[in-house]
C-alpha cells in the first residue's frame, strides 16, 4: 500500500524540485494536463512584457533590426534543436505542426516520386491524418494514405510506401514507438521516415540523428511551455536540406527576402524551410521558456516521469479498484509522459475532477488523458488526483446530468 507520505517523501528527494516555482500555478490546483497546455513560465511572462512594451512599444519596426526578430525563428530552432538531437541549424520554429507536416510530407513525396503511399496507423493523430489525405488528393497522381493497426506497420512497409509517418507518442494511450526500429525498417523498405514529436519533446531525451530519422515536426505549447498557439517546428537534416523542396514558398524562405524579387529562390539551409511573417509575440514567449527546459537534464526528466507515472498507476488502481481501466503501457519505458484510463462516463468524470482542481482532459470515446510534466508535477499531485478521482466514482459525483453536456474543447 502506498500513501501521501510516500508521496511527499518522493517530492523531498526530487532533484527537479526546484524547477516547481519558475511557473506559474493556481495554488491548490493540481495541473496534469501539460500535454495539452504547458503551464506559463515566469520567464515568458516577463519576456512577453518587455517585448511588448521596450521592443514593440518603444522600438516598433526597428526591432526587427535591434532586437534581432528576423532571426527568432533560427534561435529558437537552434535550441530546439538540443532536445530532438538535431544539430545547428536543423531546426526552425515557424508555422503550425499541421502547416509543417504539409511542408515535408510534401518533400518526402517528391523524394521518392515513383512511389505513391503514405502508410500510417490507425490511431494517429487525426490532423495528421487529415493533412496527409489533403495532400493526396491535392496531388491527384493515385497518392493515398494506408492505415494499418500499430501492430502491421513492419509487414506493411511495401515497395509503394514513400512515407511512414507516425507519432512518436501516442496522444491517446502515451504508447511510445520504438523510432530506431520503425526508421530502420521504412529505410530497408526504401521509404522516408517522418516523425511527430508532438508528445514527446521535452519530455524525454529524443534523438533524431542517432535514430536515423528523416524529417520531423513537433509542437510548442505542449511541453515546451511557449503558451497557447506558440508557433510549431519542423527539423530537416542537413543531409537532405538541399534536396528539400519547399511546398510553401513564402517570401522568408527566399534567399534575399528584401531584394523582393519577382522570381523565388530558396534560402540557404535551414531558412528555406520558412514561409511568411513568424508571430513574435507567441515565438518570444516559447524562447523565453525554452531556456528553463535546457536548464533541466533530460535524462533526470524522463527519469521522473517514469517514476510519476508509474506512482500514479498504483494509487489509482490501489484507491479506484477496477472502476477504470490502463490503457497506457503498464511498462515505464514504453510511454510517454501521461497515463490514460477508460471509463463509460470519461467526459462527465474529468468534469467532475475538474470541479475538484484536477485538470486533466478527456479524448473521445472513453479515455481520461493525464499528462505528467516533470519539472512541475509532483507526486503529491499524482497522489491527490488519484484521491479526488477515486472520490468522484465513489460518491457517483460525475452522473450529475450537467457534466454530460460537452463543450466546444474536451
Amino acid at each position: 500500500m502506498i500513501s501521501r507520505a510516500d508521496a511527499a517523501a518522493l517530492d523531498a528527494a526530487d532533484p527537479l524540485a526546484s524547477f516547481r516555482d519558475r511557473f506559474v500555478l493556481p495554488e491548490g490546483l493540481v495541473y496534469l494536463d501539460g500535454n495539452s497546455l504547458g503551464a506559463l513560465p515566469k520567464g515568458a511572462a516577463e519576456r512577453m512584457v518587455e517585448v511588448v512594451s521596450r521592443e514593440w512599444g518603444a522600438g516598433l519596426i526597428r526591432s526587427w533590426n535591434d532586437a534581432g526578430w528576423i532571426d527568432l525563428p533560427r534561435r529558437v530552432g537552434d535550441k530546439i534543436a538540443r532536445l530532438v538531437g538535431g544539430e545547428p541549424g536543423e531546426v526552425v520554429c515557424t508555422d503550425s505542426t499541421s502547416v509543417n507536416l504539409w511542408k515535408v510530407l510534401a518533400a518526402a513525396l517528391s523524394l521518392r516520386p515513383e512511389r505513391r503511399t503514405v502508410l500510417s496507423e490507425e490511431g494517429n493523430f487525426p490532423t495528421d491524418l487529415y493533412v496527409a489525405e489533403g495532400l493526396a488528393r491535392l496531388l491527384g497522381q493515385g497518392h493515398r494514405l494506408r492505415l494499418v493497426p500499430k501492430g502491421e506497420l513492419l509487414t506493411s512497409l511495401d515497395a509503394d510506401v514513400a512515407a511512414l509517418l507516425l507519432t512518436h507518442v501516442d496522444y491517446r494511450t502515451g504508447v511510445r514507438h520504438d523510432m530506431e526500429r520503425l526508421t530502420r525498417a521504412a529505410h530497408e523498405a526504401g521509404a522516408i521516415a517522418i516523425w511527430d514529436l508532438a508528445h514527446s519533446a521535452g519530455a524525454m531525451p529524443v534523438d533524431l540523428r542517432a535514430a536515423g530519422a528523416d524529417l520531423a515536426v513537433g509542437c510548442g505549447y505542449k511541453y515546451l511551455c511557449g503558451g497557447p498557439g506558440a508557433p510549431a517546428f519542423l527539423w530537416v537534416p542537413k543531409r537532405l536540406q538541399d534536396s528539400f523542396v519547399q511546398p510553401l514558398s513564402g517570401w522568408l524562405g527566399h534567399a534575399e527576402p528584401f531584394a523582393f524579387e519577382r522570381v523565388y529562390r530558396p534560402a540557404e539551409g535551414v531558412g528555406r524551410f520558412l514561409c511568411g511573417t513568424p508571430p513574435i509575440l507567441s515565438m518570444s514567449s516559447l524562447d523565453a521558456a525554452l531556456d528553463v527546459i535546457l536548464e533541466a537534464d533530460l535524462a533526470i526528466v524522463r527519469a521522473k516521469s517514469e517514476a510519476l507515472t508509474s506512482f500514479f498507476i498504483e494509487a489509482v488502481e490501489q484507491e479506484c479498484g477496477d472502476a477504470v481501466r490502463l490503457v497506457s503501457p503498464r511498462v515505464p519505458s514504453l510511454r510517454g509522459s501521461q497515463v490514460s484510463f477508460t471509463h463509460p462516463d470519461a467526459y462527465a468524470v474529468m468534469r467532475a475532477l475538474i470541479e475538484r482542481s484536477v485538470v486533466g482532459d478527456f479524448r473521445a470515446p472513453d479515455v481520461l488523458r493525464f499528462g505528467f510534466a516533470p519539472l512541475y508535477v509532483g507526486f503529491v499531485d499524482a497522489w491527490d488526483a488519484a484521491k479526488a478521482l477515486a472520490d468522484v466514482l465513489s460518491s457517483h459525483a460525475h452522473e450529475r446530468p450537467e457534466l454530460r453536456r460537452r463543450a466546444a474543447v474536451t
